[in-house]
């Protein structure tokens, strides 16, 4: 099943004869650029958004991944946090992120003679909330993951089947998912969630995110390494750093890391018409 899925990904790109891949580095869009490269080769292009939103450390993974697949490979900036419609931070936020981006590579590639723009959206996310994907759909662009039915689980396999070590990377979104619809979203505090996260990462955790809640961080781990993080972890320290960073208040969510937690009260009142003005 697994292999003709992937055989059915290399079909999609030899139709398309050219493809323009909207990479973000994340295990998803990097298989959609490995099977794209293995297919077309120097006619598939990859282009990475940079953006405040992002670890200036994912960018440089996006860089050194490309490389070793060998794609083409190239950088565009967005302007999203120019947008009030974004900045502001409602529930479709990401609507709004993937317009700017899409409204952006569409040009682009056009302008080089790339008749397809293609993400990574796989089927698992059909099945969540994100907005981002009507985004790209208005603009025709395609998810070829997601149309094989290529659930999130298949891609880190046949990632693993085709060699690429970084098959088991922790799924990164975009800083501004840190922060509670409602909460304006700014630089700074981009910046500071970004300092916080990069700051546990060197403690040699991973899997983790920094919510932002006013001037509150509150760090999620899994929760298997929670009791080892309060028990080693030098916290006056991991404090005060924190604080230098901008915040007030550093609190630990004994619940533990699961993704999407911010998107829990979307998805409870998604059937009700809360989210009915929803791009």
């Amino acid at each position: 099943m697994l292999e003709q899925k992937r055989e059915k990904l290399k079909t999609i790109f030899s139709e398309m004869e050219r493809a323009l891949i909207a990479y973000s580095g994340g295990v998803d869009s990097t298989l959609v650029a490995k099977i794209a490269y293995d297919v077309l080769g120097d006619r598939a292009l990859a282009v990475t958004a940079k953006s405040p939103s992002l670890l200036p450390e994912e960018l440089e993974d996006a860089c050194i991944q490309a490389a070793a697949i060998g794609i083409p490979h190239e950088m565009i900036e967005t302007h999203e946090m120019n947008n009030p419609d974004y900045t502001s931070n409602p529930v479709n936020r990401c609507y709004f992120c993937k317009s700017e981006l899409h409204d952006t590579l569409k040009p682009l590639a056009l302008e080089r003679g790339y008749p397809y723009v293609v993400d990574g959206v796989n089927a698992d996310d059909l099945r969540d909330y994100r907005p981002g994907i009507q985004a790209a759909k208005e603009r025709g662009v395609r998810s070829p993951l997601a149309e094989v039915n290529v659930t999130k689980a298949e891609v880190r396999q046949l990632s693993k089947q085709l060699g690429l070590p970084w098959w088991d990377k922790p799924a990164q979104p975009c800083l501004s998912s840190r922060f509670p619809y409602g909460e304006e979203i700014t630089v700074t505090k981009l910046q500071r969630v970004g300092r916080a996260e990069i700051y546990l990462r060197r403690l040699g955790l991973s899997n983790l995110r920094v919510r932002s809640e006013g001037d509150t961080a509150r760090i999620e781990l899994p929760p298997e390494q929670i009791k080892e993080f309060v028990l080693t972890t030098e916290l006056p320290t991991l404090v005060s750093a924190f604080q230098e960073f901008g915040f007030v208040y550093v609190s630990l969510d004994l619940e533990g890391y699961r993704s999407g937690k911010m998107n829990d009260l979307v998805l409870q009142h998604s059937q009700t018409g809360f989210l009915s003005s929803r791009q």
